[in-house]
């Protein structure tokens, strides 16, 4: 379970990093992110885990870095667009 843990908080982190480096002005705080990723990655193998039993790395890491994807997913801002003129108007 520690190589599990270990495996998903690397992925999560390397995921979060990529998202950070990908879409910086749509998203929080780097720290935020990266924080998320790699919380949600260990949520995610902690859950996939207990749901699967021992003996499944794999699919534990592809359910650790689903989790911390669909968290991470969570903390994106829409696209600014400026309005030339209020609904109102």
């Amino acid at each position: 379970m520690f190589l599990e843990a270990l495996g998903s908080a690397l992925l999560g982190f390397a995921l979060a990093w990529a998202a950070a480096h990908r879409l910086p002005d749509r998203l929080p705080a780097r720290g935020a992110v990266l924080v998320t990723g790699t919380l949600g990655a260990v949520f995610g193998a902690l859950v996939t885990h207990g749901s699967l039993g021992p003996g499944h790395f794999l699919a534990t890491q592809i359910g650790a870095v689903a989790i911390a994807a669909v968290l991470l997913s969570l903390l994106i801002r829409p696209a600014s667009r400026r309005l030339r003129r209020s609904a109102a108007a």
